[in-house]
């Protein structure tokens, strides 16, 4: 866990929410379609315009590149390793705490020092929580669901949604 990245800001950057949409996408880039991964073609429809920036992003980190063949973006071998790192990341989080309760974890997670909104981000990604967006709304109670799930995964709203958890009680 000691890869959990330490952050000051209380709220996300703009740089930070396209490093999370990233590995929200390339988990799904890295599923089967069967098992509700996507293939992200090269030309995006107007519906996934908003993964332009996210896949440049991934692009300039070399996780991802463009299989013009195929007519589509792939995961590198790169983007690959990345992604096995997050997994074992989130993996080890659920290992450690998954008998805690949430307020526990995020106590003991300040306590070290470590990104809380990160570990939250990863354990959530990692079982599947928001693997459908449209869904995650839905459950999550947002009074105005985003049908459009490529702009709901750049949005405030969703990382405001996730970060809820970590306000103090009132």
């Amino acid at each position: 866990m000691d890869e959990i990245q330490r952050r000051t800001a209380p709220t996300l950057t703009e740089e930070q929410k396209l490093r999370y949409a990233g590995i929200w996408l390339l988990k799904k880039m890295d599923l089967d379609p069967k098992e509700g991964g996507m293939v992200v073609p090269i030309h995006l429809p107007a519906e996934l315009t908003p993964l332009d920036e996210v896949l440049h992003e991934l692009q300039v980190a070399d996780h991802v590149r463009i299989h013009k063949r195929k007519d589509r973006w792939e995961i590198t071998p790169t983007g690959l390793a990345y992604l096995g790192q997050l997994i074992d990341e989130a993996e080890a989080l659920i290992e450690e705490f998954d008998d805690d309760e949430v307020e526990d974890v995020i106590a003991e997670l300040r306590r070290r020092g470590l990104d809380v909104f990160r570990a939250l981000f990863l354990w959530e990604w990692y079982t599947g929580e928001f693997d459908d967006l449209v869904l995650f709304q839905q459950r999550r109670g947002v009074a105005e669901v985003q049908p459009l799930w490529a702009y709901y995964l750049v949005s405030d709203e969703l990382y405001d949604t996730l970060g809820a958890a970590l306000a103090p009680a009132t």
